[in-house]
């Protein structure tokens, strides 16, 4: 008798965690983007919607920009663990931001469960159409005794990444303008206010087909599938200039496995549906699901990788 009600005491956060997920969503979902224009802004409405139709309670896509994304992560950081909180994480809040600022007012590792990753990509070197350039080594040289400026989404976001990258590789020194987001970056660069910029294929999608800016190269060092006309870093002239673009999601810490989970498995069978992947391909991503144990050892990795780039470089937040 005893041991039946131990091992019933044992079971009962199991049980109560299973009926917690059977039971969700019961109510509506927030899920933080950053920046209205921007890929996570893009992708977080994308994948709400697909949630939306598939569990009948609404994704509110609350996107704020500012602060290479951290503002959007920390508020979802410091919510309850329920699931009822989500964000489109990336590069930004989750690995740059540890090494740009004095401090961050949470742990990308410790605050956050999570979810899957949900699409890999590339920075695009963009030009305004008024920069007498048609490569990459005709912008080196250009760039060499003027002062030239490059616009971000932002402070630690990778189209930040790219561009001190792209300096320290090529031996010009661009002023870094961040933006509040990528969109406001897009704008800038639209006018002319910056002339050149890095922003992701699904931000400057509209403007390349429509061929109001160029395209120099790719920030990998082979060719994008989602842009296959667009020379890689490698045919550039810079092999080391790698700086990928990845979004996840990611939930507070603590939310119950089950619930974790159950998210983890609809985002996964949204994102691999034929008609989705290619709709996320022709937008200028890949789709490339994993799972949160996967994201979790990948975000470990990013920090490895780019902690010690960011020191050498001396990128600091502007």
């Amino acid at each position: 008798m005893k041991r039946t009600l131990v091992f019933l005491l044992c079971m009962a956060p199991v049980l109560a965690a299973a009926q917690t997920a059977d039971n969700y969503p019961n109510r509506p979902i927030r899920l933080m983007g950053q920046g209205v224009g921007s890929t996570a802004d893009y992708l977080s409405r994308f994948i709400g919607q697909k949630l939306n139709e598939k569990w009948g309670q609404p994704v509110v896509v609350d996107s704020r920009a500012g602060a290479g994304g951290t503002i959007s992560a920390d508020l979802v950081a410091k919510a309850a663990p329920d699931g009822y909180n989500l964000v489109m994480g990336h590069a930004g809040p989750m690995v740059s931001a540890v090494s740009l600022y004095k401090s961050i007012p949470y742990d990308p590792i410790k605050d956050f469960a999570p979810i899957t990753r949900v699409t890999t990509g590339v920075t695009v070197l963009v030009t305004h159409l008024s920069v007498p350039v048609s490569n990459v080594k005709e912008l080196v040289a250009y760039a060499k005794g003027k002062d030239l400026s490059f616009g971000s989404a932002g402070n630690g976001t990778i189209s930040h990444l790219s561009g001190a990258l792209f300096n320290q590789l090529a031996g010009v020194k661009l002023t870094h303008i961040p933006y509040k987001s990528a969109g406001f970056a897009l704008t800038a660069l639209l006018s002319n206010e910056v002339p050149v910029s890095y922003l992701s294929p699904i931000t400057a999608h509209t403007q390349l087909k429509a061929g109001r800016v160029k395209a120099l190269a790719v920030s990998s060092r082979n060719r994008f599938a989602a842009t296959p006309d667009i020379p890689s870093a490698t045919e550039a002239g810079l092999p080391d200039f790698e700086a990928l673009l990845w979004f996840g999601l990611f939930t507070t810490a603590n939310t119950p496995r089950p619930i974790v989970m159950k998210i983890n498995q609809a985002v996964v069978e949204i994102l691999n549906s034929p008609d989705v992947k290619e709709t996320i391909l022709k937008q200028g991503a890949v789709v490339a699901t994993t799972t949160p144990e996967e994201l979790n050892a990948f975000v470990k990795s990013e920090l490895a990788k780019w902690t010690p780039i960011i020191k050498a470089a001396g990128i600091k937040a502007d």
